[in-house]
């Protein structure tokens, strides 16, 4: 399936409409809809309808591991079960998948960026996410697709992640001004990284060092992803050499700004999924 005049890595309605009516069995889809604080969300959403053929990935069942001490509140998932769930789906490494949810593609960003970082090549977000389908007349299922027997392997890409410790590390470089290779990313909005507020982690503020790009200045009123030249204004101030660590509360939402940085053409980035909910369980 080709994109057409669109940003990388996403999709139109257009084109994913042109897989579905053409049968296209190499093509693989995600539905990823999750609301915060209602885990039942995604799943009801998917069975009152989804787009035909698409698979359900639960964003704490499917795409995180159990909450423990430290690793915040959506850990990576377990290697060996992701695995398992995405070959029930018939996933190989050939296939070209897609992913939506209905959240301005917060969660579909966090699916996109971890079947990448597992090994896969070709994986898409559908921009506009289920809205946009919906409003251009994409027809809707209510069936769950079979299983399929899928052979993916996952194999997690080195030099994609940093945890606790490396963090620690380069925030103390950047409080002390010396020259640090990296930068640390907060993809929160601006009350919660300056502490003013903290409705879901029990302590409020930031990673020392960090800077604030709020995820949600990504995408417009609709939910399509702004034009190019935005994106790369957005990280014109990140030198050539350096490499973005982003983070959020959880390690979700900052994949958005992976996104961002990916349209932008800053594929060094890098993700603390523990991210500010492991942080501040140190503190």
């Amino acid at each position: 399936m080709e994109k057409q005049h669109l940003l990388a890595p996403c999709v139109s309605t257009d084109d994913l409409k042109q897989a579905i009516d053409a049968r296209d069995n190499k093509t693989l889809i995600f539905d990823c809809r999750f609301a915060l604080g209602d885990p039942n969300y995604g799943l009801l959403s998917y069975e009152q309808g989804h787009i035909p053929g698409a698979y359900f990935l639960d964003i704490e069942a499917d795409l995180s591991a159990p909450v423990e001490g430290h690793g915040g509140r959506h850990p990576l998932p377990r290697i060996g079960e992701l695995q398992e769930r995405l070959r029930s789906c018939g996933l190989t490494r050939f296939h070209t998948v897609i992913v939506y949810d209905d959240q301005f593609s917060a969660y579909a960003a966090r699916a996109w960026w971890l079947l990448r970082f597992m090994g896969l090549e070709n994986v898409y977000i559908l921009d506009g996410g289920y809205k946009a389908w919906l409003d251009s007349g994409g027809s809707v299922d209510k069936r769950e697709p079979a299983p399929k027997p899928g052979n993916f392997l996952c194999r997690p890409r080195a030099g994609w992640i940093s945890d606790y410790e490396g963090i620690s590390h380069i925030s103390q470089q950047l409080q002390n001004n010396s020259n640090s290779e990296h930068l640390l990313i907060d993809a929160r909005e601006e009350k919660r990284f300056q502490g003013i507020e903290e409705p879901i982690d029990p302590v409020a503020g930031h990673i020392p060092g960090a800077n604030n790009m709020p995820w949600q200045d990504l995408v417009d009123e609709q939910g399509f992803f702004k034009p190019l030249n935005y994106h790369q204004n957005r990280w014109a101030f990140v030198e050539p050499q350096q490499v973005p660590i982003n983070y959020c509360g959880s390690g979700v939402t900052a994949c958005m700004n992976l996104v961002s940085l990916y349209i932008a053409d800053r594929q060094n980035a890098m993700l603390y999924p523990g991210s500010w909910s492991d942080w501040c369980s140190y503190l």
